[in-house]
């Protein structure tokens, strides 16, 4: 066993002891295991939410993309859309769900249209599209590990353990114990990505700007954005897209639900881009390695920074790395285990047993997470192209959410339950579509100026989901004269019943 994989094994105990930890001197009810008890202060709100933010990608996606393509994919993983929605977002959504007791993202939906089938509907769109982004999470594991450990664990041993793990620890101790393992893993990120970012150019380069000269002379216009594609128009429209998907996946709701206060959010929502800054170091070690790892192609263009990792450290310190890239997968994946098991009790198994107590559905959620993490599994080493699919229209999907939660918010809702039901479903047909196709605005649009055809095709999908949303809800909705009718029989009636 070489010293690489024995601190990887080091950091994976550490993980489990702390997520194990967790749980002690609390009662775990429903609220603690999913939501954490709604106790969590403005620090732990701030690792949470970057352990959700800071993943695989940070090591694999970030680096490679920049090594692969350049500029575009590189500011497009430097996103700060998330924060501003975030710092308006989200407080009424916490203020919301801590008045009616809402502990899923499903829950939320449900309780503000008075409809569990609404509910069902996100439930569905949202377990279809976070399985997928799950399996990319543990796959992603499977080769950093690998990787790091110089071949000693096979990607697939990698993953078995990394799931065994967190079931443990997620069925113990639900969110509290993805809360505590989510500060190591962050501090452990800044550390190593930081380094490296810094390291690798000076080491190999002199100096950023040596490096980009270097990079800008051997293959003139990586540095900037092409006129067309991957365009700048492309870049704006992507990044609001999935800024408007981001907190619309359940996890990251569960997340928001944990906080203490509406103050902790914005704060976090202020101070996170400065801590977003991390991306810019993961991106520098993807440009460093152009010249010095050329001609990596597909998918060995996201192991870019361990090719320059093993050929730069000793295997010890590259164990760091490969335990830090580890947990960027595991933390993650543990707060997915821990909502995606709340939705399916709470949303899913309550609806067909409406009888269900909140302890009955603490232990329901509880063993649902080994049940979970063994279908991940059996897809993770089975699911061929569909799952790479499904994941590609995941942030599609989850944007389809967007207009139902955002109009809920307004002081009087102009959309109806038919409405948010018809918005999401042509909105995901019309995803489905248009990615197994290949459709894009520029196919169906061939003569519009390009900087319209280079735009996200999922922003013309979501203007359509608007369109359609409130449509349909200005055609179901009851005049208020016959509300107040209704309103005024039902009253009345109470009084006969009394």
């Amino acid at each position: 066993m070489n010293a690489a994989l024995l601190v990887i094994l080091f950091f994976l105990g550490l993980c489990m002891w702390l997520g194990l930890q967790a749980r002690k001197g609390k009662n775990m009810s429903l609220e603690q295991w999913a939501v954490g008890g709604r106790g969590f202060g403005g620090v732990l709100i701030f690792f949470l939410i970057a352990g959700e933010m800071f993943t695989t990608y940070t090591f694999l996606g970030a680096s490679g993309g920049a090594y692969r393509s350049g500029i575009p994919p590189a500011l497009y993983a430097f996103n700060c859309f998330y924060f501003v929605i975030a710092y308006w977002l989200l407080p009424p959504i916490w203020k919301y769900a801590k008045k009616n007791n809402v502990i899923s993202q499903s829950d939320f939906y449900d309780k503000k249209y008075n409809s569990p089938a609404l509910g069902v509907l996100v439930a569905v769109i949202s377990v279809i599209s976070i399985i997928p982004y799950l399996i990319m999470q543990l796959k992603g594991l499977g080769i950093i590990v690998s990787e790091t450990s110089y071949g000693t664990i096979s990607p697939n041993m990698a993953i078995v353990v990394g799931v065994i793990a967190i079931t443990i620890y997620v069925t113990a101790s639900g969110m509290h114990g993805v809360a505590w393992t989510a500060i190591i893993k962050d501090i452990m990120i800044l550390a190593v990505v930081v380094f490296m970012g810094i390291y690798f150019p000076l080491h190999y380069y002199g100096g950023l700007q040596p490096m980009f000269e270097a990079i800008d002379t051997a293959k003139q216009g990586f540095l900037i954005f092409p006129e067309q594609g991957l365009s700048i128009s492309w870049f704006i429209s992507a990044t609001v897209m999935t800024a408007l998907a981001f907190y619309m996946f359940p996890h990251m709701l569960a997340g928001v639900f944990s906080a203490k206060s509406p103050k902790s959010l914005r704060w976090n929502a202020g101070i996170m881009p400065i801590y977003q800054v991390i991306i810019i170091f993961s991106l520098f070690i993807g440009f460093s390695a152009i010249l010095q790892v050329p001609n990596l192609q597909g998918p060995d263009a996201d192991l870019a920074l361990f090719k320059m990792a093993k050929m730069s450290f000793d295997p010890w310190f590259v164990g760091v790395i490969g335990a830090s890239g580890a947990m960027a997968a595991l933390i993650p994946s543990s707060l997915v285990l821990t909502a995606t098991a709340t939705i399916l009790s709470k949303n899913i198994y309550k609806v067909w047993k409406p009888n269900t107590t909140d302890d009955q559905l603490a232990r329901v959620s509880r063993m649902l997470v080994p049940v979970i993490a063994l279908v991940t599994l059996y897809f993770t080493f089975n699911g061929g192209e569909s799952i790479f699919t499904l994941y590609l229209m995941a942030y599609s999907f989850m944007a389809q959410l967007f207009p139902a939660l955002f109009f809920s918010l307004w002081k009087k809702n102009p959309v109806t339950v038919q409405g948010a039901f018809a918005g999401m479903i042509v909105g995901i047909l019309i995803v489905i579509y248009s990615t197994t196709s290949g459709t894009t605005i520029a196919t169906l649009f061939p003569s519009l100026p390009q900087v319209i055809k280079d735009l996200d095709v999922g922003l013309a999908v979501l203007l359509i989901n608007i369109a359609v949303t409130l449509g349909v809800s200005a055609a179901t909705r009851k005049p208020a004269i016959k509300v107040e009718e209704e309103n005024r029989e039902v009253t009345e009636l109470g009084k006969l019943v009394k």
